[in-house]
C-alpha cells in the first residue's frame, strides 16, 4: 500500500516571503533524527503499510514525561482567614526553577496540595504561586518603552503592513511593503503623540476613548495616554451607536480617538448627549499627525514630568465587558494590575515572549486577552504585526511567519475542518484519518510515563513529512505554539494539534483579572485544563464549585458601580468569577461551566451545557450550539451550520445551491447533525442527553448581537430572538 501526501490548505512560504526574525530551522523526528526544514518533498510516497498496520493496532500508546512533582509545603492559608472561609485549604508554592528536559527552560510549578481541615470540615481547594514582581512597583506601563529604547534602540518592535502616511507617518521614507518600527522609533512616536495629548488639555486621570480595529495606531495611542497618566477606554470598532453612547457617557470620556469616517458619523449624531466630550480625533483623517504637531509646543521637561508622575496605583484603562448578558460594566485596571499580570504570564511563557519572538495579532485590542499580548510583546522586546483583516489572516501568517499566535478555539476548529474537507475533495480521506488518529495517539502518549513506543515514533516521523509540516505551513511554518483563550478548547482538538507539532496552550482569566490567571506551561502542558496559576495568582474552588481568585492582577472594582463591585467580591476579598471548575492534585485548573448557565430541568437534573455543546461542535458541519432545557422536560439544542462546510457538503451530495434555511429540515442534513448529537450523548448520563434539536436558518454573528467578540454565545439574546424555535422543540410536551 502506498500512501501519498495529504492535501492540507496553504502552500509552503515562498523563499522571498517576509519573515520576522527568522532563523534556519529543522524538523525533529520522534526517533531523534532531524530533517532540514526545507527537507524531503512532501509529495513523495512511502511504502509503510506495515508501520501503519502495527501502530493502528496498538492500544492507547504510553509515553511522555510527566511534569515533575512540585515540593509539598505547608498551607499558605491558616488562622482567621481559613476560619472565615470555613473549609479545607490546599496550598501550593513555587519552588526554584529547574532546567527542563523539554526545552532547556524552567517552568513554574504548582502541584500537590496539602489539606487543612477547619472545625466545619467543608472542602475548599486553593492553589497559589509566589509572585515574581514586586507589587509595590510605582512605575507606569509606558516606562518600558523608554527602557527598551535605551537598551536595544535598533530592535524591531513592530512591523507595519503597508502603513498609510496620512494616518501616522512611516518611520523612514516610505517603500513598498511592511515598515519596521524600532524600539527607539516607537519611543519617539509615543512621545510625539503624548505631547499632543498634553497640548490638547488631556490631564492625569482623564478618560480618552479609543474605537478602532487592530492597527499600529491603536497601540501608539494606548502607550501615549499611559505615558501622561491618562486612561484608555477601548471600544470595539463594531459597537452600535447605543453602545458607544453608553460607554462614553458612563466613563465620562473627555476625548475620543476614532478610526474611520463611519465611526465619526456615528459619534456626530451623539454629541448632544455627551457634554463631557471635548475633543475627537479621526485616525484615517490625519488627526493624530495634526495632534502631534500641536505637541511641539510642549517641551521635553513637561512631558517627562507627566510620565514620572504615573504610579502603579493609577488607573490605566477602563475596559467595558462585552459580556453575554446585561449592560456592559467598566472594569477598572491599574498600571500595577496589568504589570503584575504581564510579569507573571511572561515568566511562564518565556518560550513565546522573548526578544526574537514574533506574532501577528488579529484579535481586537479592545479585548483584554489581545491587550495582554500587546503589553507582553512590548515588555519582552518581541516583534508584533497588527492585522485588522480577519478574512486575510492566513495570508498574513504565511507572509510574516510568526513564532506563535494568539487565537480563539474556533479558529483551530475551522482550520481542522477545512483541512479534512480538502482531504475529502482530493480523495485522501483515508490518509487524513490516519494522520488524525496518529496525531491524537502520539499526543496522548506524551502524557504517560514511558513515552511513545518505537512504532508510534516511526509513524510520527513519516507523517511529519507527509502531512503535519503542510498543516503548519498554513500558519507560516514556524509557529509551534499558540495561546488559546476566550472559550474552551475540545480535548481531542488539542491532542490533534500537539501531535501535529503545534501545541495549543489553554489559559484562563477574566477582564477583571487583567486578564490572565492560569496558563499551561509549554514544557508541562496538560490538555483539557486551563493550566496552573501564573506567579502571583491564587485560585480557590469554593464548596459549590465556583472559582474564586486573588492576587495583584485583580481589578479594584467597576467604574461608577459600587453595588456590582460589592457583589463581585467575597467578604474576605476574593473575586467571584462566576465560573465552575476544579483543581487536580498538581494544581491544574479545569473549567466545567458558568454558574449562571447551569440548567435545571423539570425533573430536577442540574447540568452544565458547555461540555455537551463543545462535543457537538466538533462536527465539521456544526458552527454553533446552544442547549436549552431550563425548567423543561428534557434537554434540546439550537444548532447552526458552518457556511463554508455547508457549501462543500451540499455540493458533494448533489443538493441544490440554496441557503441552509431552505434545507434545514432535509433528512440527510438532520441525519448528519444527529450523528454529532449521538456522539456527544454517549459521553453523558441519560438525563443530560440532548433529545432533539432544531437547525436555525442562519449562523449566529457578532454583528447581530448574538456572539461576543471572542465568539461566545450571548444566551439571553439568542433565546429571545429564537423563542419560536425553542418553543417548537417542546411542542406537545
Amino acid at each position: 500500500m502506498k500512501l501519498h501526501a495529504c492535501s492540507f490548505p496553504g502552500p509552503t512560504p515562498a523563499p522571498g516571503a517576509d519573515r520576522i526574525g527568522e532563523r534556519p530551522g529543522v524538523i525533529t523526528g520522534g526517533l531523534g533524527r532531524s530533517f532540514p526544514a526545507g527537507g524531503r518533498d512532501a509529495t513523495e510516497s512511502f511504502d509503510f503499510s506495515e508501520v501503519c498496520a502495527q501502530f493502528l493496532r496498538l492500544p492507547e500508546c504510553r509515553g511522555g514525561r510527566a511534569p515533575a512533582k512540585p515540593t509539598i509545603v505547608p498551607p499558605a492559608l491558616s488562622g482567621p482567614e481559613n476560619a472565615d472561609r470555613g473549609g479545607r485549604t490546599f496550598a501550593v508554592r513555587r519552588r526554584p526553577h529547574r532546567r527542563s528536559r523539554h526545552d532547556g527552560r524552567g517552568a513554574t510549578p504548582a502541584g500537590p496540595r496539602v489539606p487543612v481541615t477547619d472545625e466545619r470540615g467543608s472542602d475548599v481547594q486553593d492553589v497559589s504561586v509566589e509572585p515574581v514582581a514586586a507589587e509595590a512597583r510605582s512605575a507606569g506601563l509606558a516606562d518600558v518603552v523608554w527602557e527598551n529604547a535605551e537598551a536595544a534602540p535598533e530592535a524591531v518592535q513592530f512591523l507595519r503592513p503597508d502603513p498609510v502616511p496620512r494616518s501616522w507617518p512611516a518611520p523612514r521614507p516610505l517603500r513598498t511593503g511592511p515598515q519596521p518600527v524600532t524600539c527607539q522609533q516607537f519611543r519617539d512616536d509615543v512621545l510625539a503623540l503624548a505631547r499632543g495629548f498634553v497640548a490638547a488639555g488631556i490631564g492625569h486621570g482623564d478618560r480618552v476613548a479609543l474605537m478602532s480595529r487592530t492597527r499600529y495606531e491603536w497601540t501608539l495611542v494606548d502607550y501615549a495616554l499611559w505615558s501622561i497618566g491618562a486612561v484608555t477606554v477601548p471600544i470595539y470598532d463594531t459597537s452600535s451607536a447605543d453602545q458607544l453612547r453608553w460607554i462614553l457617557t458612563d466613563s465620562g470620556a473627555v476625548g475620543c480617538v476614532l478610526e474611520t469616517g463611519e465611526h465619526a458619523g456615528m459619534l456626530a449624531g451623539l454629541r448632544d448627549d455627551l457634554p463631557a466630550l471635548r475633543r475627537v480625533w479621526r485616525i484615517d483623517g490625519g488627526d493624530l499627525i495634526a495632534l502631534a504637531g500641536e505637541g511641539r509646543a510642549v517641551d521635553d521637561a513637561r512631558a517627562e514630568a507627566r510620565r514620572r508622575a504615573v504610579t502603579g496605583g493609577d488607573v490605566a484603562t477602563i475596559v467595558y465587558t462585552s459580556g453575554t448578558t446585561g449592560r456592559p460594566k467598566g472594569c477598572v485596571l491599574t498600571h500595577r494590575n496589568i504589570h503584575c499580570d504581564v510579569i507573571g504570564a511572561t515568566e511562564v511563557l518565556r518560550d513565546l515572549l522573548h526578544p526574537g519572538a514574533s506574532t501577528v495579532l488579529f484579535l481586537p485590542l479592545a479585548h483584554a486577552f489581545a491587550r495582554l499580548i500587546q503589553v507582553g510583546m512590548v515588555h519582552s522586546r518581541a516583534t508584533m504585526v497588527h492585522s485588522a483583516d480577519m478574512s486575510g489572516v492566513l495570508d498574513q501568517l504565511r507572509k510574516y511567519r510568526p513564532t506563535f499566535i494568539l487565537a480563539v478555539p474556533r479558529m483551530f476548529e475551522k482550520m481542522y475542518n477545512r483541512a479534512r474537507q480538502k482531504a475529502d475533495e482530493a480523495n485522501r480521506t483515508r490518509l487524513f484519518d490516519l494522520a488524525d488518529r496518529l496525531a491524537v495517539r502520539y499526543s496522548r502518549a506524551l502524557d504517560t510515563p514511558r513515552g511513545p513506543g518505537p512504532l508510534l515514533r516511526l509513524a510520527h516521523v513519516i507523517f511529519e513529512v507527509l502531512a503535519y509540516r503542510k498543516l503548519r505551513a498554513t500558519l507560516g511554518g514556524r509557529c509551534r505554539l499558540a495561546i488559546v483563550g476566550g472559550a474552551p478548547l475540545a480535548d481531542r482538538l488539542g491532542h490533534f494539534f500537539r501531535g501535529a507539532g503545534m501545541a495549543l496552550l489553554e489559559g484562563y482569566g477574566l477582564t477583571e483579572t487583567s486578564p490572565a490567571l492560569t496558563v499551561n506551561p509549554p514544557s508541562a502542558m496538560r490538555i483539557g485544563t486551563a493550566g496552573r496559576p501564573i506567579p502571583g495568582a491564587r485560585v480557590r474552588v469554593a464548596p459549590d464549585g465556583e472559582i474564586l481568585v486573588h492576587g495583584p492582577m485583580i481589578f479594584p472594582g467597576y467604574w461608577n458601580n459600587p453595588d456590582a463591585t460589592r457583589e463581585t467580591f467575597t467578604s474576605d476579598g476574593w473575586l467571584r468569577t462566576g465560573d465552575l471548575g476544579g483543581l487536580d492534585e498538581d494544581g491544574y485548573l479545569r473549567i466545567t461551566g458558568r454558574k449562571k448557565e447551569i440548567m435545571v430541568t423539570a425533573a430536577g437534573k442540574n447540568l452544565a451545557p458547555a461540555p455537551i455543546e463543545d462535543a457537538i461542535r466538533e462536527h465539521p458541519l456544526v458552527s454553533q450550539v446552544m442547549l436549552v432545557g431550563d425548567g423543561r422536560p428534557y434537554v434540546a439544542a439550537l444548532v447552526t451550520v458552518d457556511e463554508h462546510a455547508w457549501t462543500r457538503w451540499r455540493a458533494a451530495r448533489g443538493l441544490p445551491d440554496v441557503p441552509v434555511a431552505e434545507l434545514r429540515d432535509n433528512p440527510e442534513l438532520r441525519g448528519e447533525i444527529q450523528s454529532a448529537v449521538d456522539r456527544a450523548n454517549a459521553t453523558v448520563s441519560r438525563a443530560e442527553q440532548v433529545k432533539t434539536f432544531r437547525i436555525l436558518h442562519r449562523d449566529l454573528t457578532e454583528a447581530e448581537g448574538e456572539l461576543t467578540p471572542t465568539l461566545k454565545i450571548k444566551r439571553e439574546a439568542v433565546a429571545t430572538r429564537y423563542a419560536d424555535d425553542v418553543e417548537a422543540l417542546y411542542r406537545g410536551h
